[in-house]
């Protein structure tokens, strides 16, 4: 065994106790369920299908997984690498088209970034795919440092305490959308990538900037990670231990009511 292959492995194991532990903690799949995993070519969706199918192999619960990509109409998405890895790996696979790329340049202004626009265009397909074909379980690839950037993204911009939870229901109410390594690290999931190359999509496939506030909270998680080792993961235990007394919120504690 190659110490690439070695190495490889090892992660594996661990990624998949970890995304054990997240489905077990948040019931996010069921026997006899259907799993759409969202893959967009990236490191992310990389290692969520390669791990859910390592999961599956060891798991109690019996469920389908379907591989869904999508082609948002960007020049130089490797669409037939992507249906040869899948192939490859025997996993059920659909490619649907929407031309996210062409509803961008109507609607967004030159020197405007377009991600919001295109979050939820890209969303609202996948979402639709599902509810078609009765995938009613969606894994999506966000990781523990999404899930706290996340956070002080709406706290430093939108003033609110929120971040991006490991399970919710779709607004139709049809789709339950689950993220199994909402414990990973960001950090393991790009080694992971590489040992196991990955024919990743090109980074920046849209060409559109990072907006400027999220690339000062990443730049600020970056720091952090580097400084104060461990701080992320404490902010993200801090997520899942949530004591609403000790806050201010009117409609989650009853503060107009405490007294003697």
């Amino acid at each position: 065994m190659s110490t690439a292959h070695g190495k490889a492995e090892k992660l594996r194991r661990h990624l998949v106790v970890l995304a054990a532990r997240a489905i077990r903690d948040y019931a996010m799949i069921e026997d006899g369920g259907r799993v759409m995993v969202c893959h967009s070519g990236g490191k992310d969706s990389f290692a969520l299908l390669d791990v859910l199918l390592a999961y599956r192999r060891r798991a109690k619960e019996k469920f389908e997984i379907t591989v869904v990509g999508l082609d948002q109409g960007f020049p130089g998405f490797p669409r037939q690498a992507l249906r040869d890895y899948y192939e490859a790996e025997g996993v059920p696979f659909r490619i649907i088209d929407q031309d996210i790329a062409r509803t961008l340049r109507e609607k967004i202004p030159p020197g405007k970034n377009p991600c919001g626009l295109c979050s939820r265009l890209r969303r609202g397909a996948l979402y639709r795919f599902a509810e078609e074909q009765g995938l009613t379980t969606i894994a999506l690839g966000h990781h523990r440092d999404d899930i706290v950037e996340t956070l002080f993204l709406n706290l430093f911009y939108g003033g609110k305490m929120k971040a991006m939870p490991p399970k919710l229901l779709t607004d139709s109410g049809r789709c339950v959308v689950i993220r199994p390594l909402s414990y990973a690290d960001e950090d393991d999931l790009t080694t992971y990538a590489r040992l196991m190359a990955f024919p990743l999509a090109p980074d920046n496939l849209c060409g559109a900037a990072e907006s400027t506030r999220r690339a000062t909270v990443k730049a600020m998680l970056r720091l952090w990670k580097k400084e104060h080792p461990g701080r992320i993961e404490t902010i993200f235990n801090g997520l899942r231990h949530i004591e609403p007394s000790q806050l201010a919120d009117l409609k989650l504690f009853d503060f107009k009511h405490l007294g003697v």
